[in-house]
């Protein structure tokens, strides 16, 4: 059950990040955001704030922002339409309701003659009782039409998604991979921060309970001035000592509360990669700084964005074949492993899984943030904009076979794991 929170935690909170950066940009370029969704499915909680409605899904799969504009937008309102308006204190329609009129006695009856909801914002039309007469009237910008009771508003073109700017547009998308990398840079520092930043100074930090070290009378906070006469100016220094001298005794020269101890060791001999190493039951000494902690998140995250580029590349160059790749049910047993270790590596695996997410979304493939960014690319190039109806194809034509590569992901992790 704990894996199962874990993993919902992970995941929830990694697709909950990445989401929050689209939205956080899509908000600041003015875009109406219409919900902002964690899964997909059918909705389990909702909750609407202002403009936007915040969900949970059923699925914990993935999840998305709905921008105005991103799909068809609301319904057309033709000449011969029959309407109810009702109207706020400046006397610009508020509410446009298109059916179940009876329901709002004070609501203005008008047969539409002309409509524009998205650009100039008004209807004309003929109030009932009124046939000669035609009026206009303005429509508000934060109007909502109200359809079987649900209310929607309007999204007038300057608040939808293809208004904006491309540099506004491209920061939209690129947000949510962003997120993912501060995410894990965060993540990082606050381990840093709390549990320690390995140390390369001569120093014992924490001793095993069963290791050669306690047995013979090391203590943790022992300063490592020589082994074996050698002179040791650093960690790595001890850690090549001891694994080239298994089951040999070393003597050590240790500084102690002021005083210089001899204290003789005999490293326990293991195996590693068909290699004999000594090893004395002593972990590398840690120390805690704020501005080293710092330094460790953008280390750490740089390095896994490093190796994780280029085990994408040995994927796409054929070096890794497709089994080698995880999905869901993957993820889920890795978790379960990380778990047993402590939240701290658990939260090291998730910003670990953040930059993955990160990195795998701006590949330039269909239906991910990277394929959005590609056409972005393309329009920078061209001057314009590739036409909305064949990027959606191309968009709708990757989302199937990035569903086809899920399912075989994730046949290969249930072959992998439970046949």
């Amino acid at each position: 059950m704990s894996t199962v929170i874990a993993f919902i935690v992970i995941f929830g909170a990694l697709v909950f990040f990445h989401e929050l950066g689209h939205l956080i940009f899509a908000k600041r370029a003015g875009i109406l955001c219409r919900e902002f969704a964690i899964g997909f499915g059918p909705k389990v909680f909702s909750h609407k704030k202002n403009e936007t409605t915040y969900t949970i899904r059923l699925l914990p799969i993935g999840g998305f922002v709905r921008m105005a504009g991103e799909d068809p937008e609301m319904i057309e309102i033709k000449p011969g339409h029959r309407v109810g308006l009702l109207f706020d204190k400046n006397e610009h329609v508020n509410k446009i309701i298109l059916n179940n009129k009876d329901k709002y006695p004070n609501a203005v009856v008008v047969e539409v003659e002309q409509a524009d909801i998205e650009h100039s914002l008004f209807i004309k039309g003929y109030e009932d009782g009124d046939d000669e007469k035609l009026k206009s009237f303005a429509i508000s910008p934060t109007a909502v039409l109200v359809e079987n009771g649900v209310e929607t508003q309007l999204a007038p073109y300057d608040r939808q998604f293809a208004s904006k700017t491309l540099g506004q547009r491209t920061m939209a998308i690129f947000a949510g991979p962003m997120m993912n990398f501060i995410l894990a840079l965060v993540v990082f520092m606050i381990i840093a921060l709390f549990q320690g930043i390995p140390s390369n100074e001569p120093i014992l930090g924490e001793l095993t309970p069963d290791g050669s070290a306690r047995e013979a009378g090391l203590k943790e906070g022992d300063v490592v001035q020589s082994i074996e006469g050698s002179e040791i100016s650093s960690w790595s220094d001890v850690v090549e000592m001891i694994q080239k001298n298994p089951g040999e005794t070393l003597e050590f020269l240790v500084e102690r509360d002021g005083n210089t101890v001899e204290i003789p060791v005999v490293p326990d001999a293991r195996e590693v990669e068909n290699e004999t190493i000594g090893i004395i039951g002593v972990y590398s000494p840690i120390e805690k700084s704020p501005l080293k902690s710092i330094a460790y998140g953008f280390e750490e995250t740089y390095t896994w964005t490093k190796v994780i580029i280029t085990s994408v590349g040995k994927l796409v160059t054929g070096q890794f074949s497709i089994d080698a790749l995880s999905g869901p049910v993957g993820i889920y047993e890795s978790t379960s492993i990380v778990a047993e270790s402590g939240v701290w590596y658990l939260m090291r695996w998730a910003a670990i899984l953040s930059i993955n997410l990160g990195i795998m979304n701006l590949l330039p493939i269909p239906a991910l943030d990277g394929g959005r960014l590609m056409f972005f690319a393309i329009e920078a190039v061209r001057g314009k904009p590739i036409d909305r109806q064949k990027e959606g194809m191309v968009h709708f034509i990757g989302f199937a076979l990035l569903m086809l590569l899920m399912l075989v992901v994730t046949w290969n992790d249930i072959q992998r794991f439970f046949l």
